[in-house]
């Protein structure tokens, strides 16, 4: 049985710069396999994202929270409106969740800007459906995926951009579609 591989047949030199390559890029092989990295190599922004989502987005709801992470001028752009200030954003959350029986956050990934000031982040949200976009609250499963970009400044989340896949949701609860 031959056991040779194209990379066999390469000179000596190339693989020697490739294995220096690889060696180099060991420690950013996790980014964007949406695998979580150790607590100890999240960045600032990244550890204050981790706690958000678990505690805003997931049960038991804790808007408490919001005060402890989030900037007091904090901003929610969310479908071209902003939401500001953090008492507005906990009551744009309060009833953001009061639409979704059982909420669940699910982060798949997320990483940071080499300056700290940026974080990305792709999320899934489960749970059953108590009347989002008007429909009737008929517990039907829901799920919708989104990206989300973080403003990190002074060590509190300042701003979150977010784009949801809302109309998909959307159709699906109104039978549309199908």
């Amino acid at each position: 049985m031959n056991t040779n591989t194209c990379l066999d047949s390469l000179p000596p030199l190339v693989m020697k710069k490739r294995r220096a390559l690889a060696l180099l890029l060991a420690p950013f092989a996790m980014i964007g396999t949406g695998r979580a990295k150790p607590a100890a190599d999240l960045t600032v922004g990244e550890k204050l994202l981790t706690e958000f989502w678990e505690k805003i987005y997931n049960l038991p709801q804790d808007l408490g929270t919001i005060d402890r992470l989030c900037t007091e001028d904090f901003i929610l752009t969310t479908s071209g409106k902003d939401v500001v200030g953090r008492a507005a954003f906990k009551e744009w959350a309060r009833s953001f969740s009061s639409k979704i029986r059982d909420v669940k956050l699910r982060s798949l990934d997320m990483f940071s800007s080499a300056d700290g000031t940026r974080v990305v982040s792709r999320w899934v949200v489960t749970g059953f459906n108590r009347g989002m976009f008007g429909t009737p609250p008929d517990d039907q499963p829901v799920e919708f995926t989104g990206i989300a970009v973080w403003e990190v400044r002074d060590g509190k989340l300042a701003h979150n951009w977010v784009e949801r896949s809302a109309l998909e949701l959307m159709q699906k609860l109104k039978g549309e579609g199908k």
